[in-house]
């Protein structure tokens, strides 16, 4: 008998997505509100979708992006080096025991999406999808 090696995926508890939630919000208000000197940085504003934290609370991911897509590796990459001002400044506004280590990576769902809706309005594609609407 095969062995599947990969770990089931453990859905996140309340507590993660309640945490992931308040870590957004703060670091939306602290980029909102900071001027950041690293240089992939300046002027520019960034959209950060999701958190999502570890099991203990110590690490969480970020899901951000800069507003129009535009030179997205260097943004992530000046937010992790950013990182752990931004931890300063997230345990400052934040009630939990210990302040999570950030680590920014980017949001690729508004590129994958706005690819689906340029795929699907295709005329071959769009063609096949009104062709089944009228065989229902």
């Amino acid at each position: 008998m095969k062995r599947n090696n990969k770990a089931p995926r453990k859905e996140r508890s309340q507590r993660q997505l309640k945490a992931g939630e308040v870590i957004r919000r703060a670091l939306v208000d602290i980029l909102a509100r900071e001027d950041l000197r690293d240089p992939a940085l300046q002027n520019v504003s960034i959209t950060i979708s999701e958190v999502k934290a570890s099991p203990d609370l110590r690490h969480a991911l970020v899901y951000a992006a800069p507003l129009g897509g535009k030179n997205i590796d260097a943004v992530i990459e000046g937010l992790n080096r950013c990182s752990s001002f931004l931890r300063g400044k997230l345990g400052k506004e934040m009630t939990m025991r210990s302040t999570p280590a950030l680590r920014f990576e980017a949001d690729m769902t508004f590129e994958t999406a706005s690819e689906m809706q340029e795929l699907l309005s295709r005329p071959e594609i769009s063609r096949d999808l009104t062709k089944d609407d009228l065989e229902d």
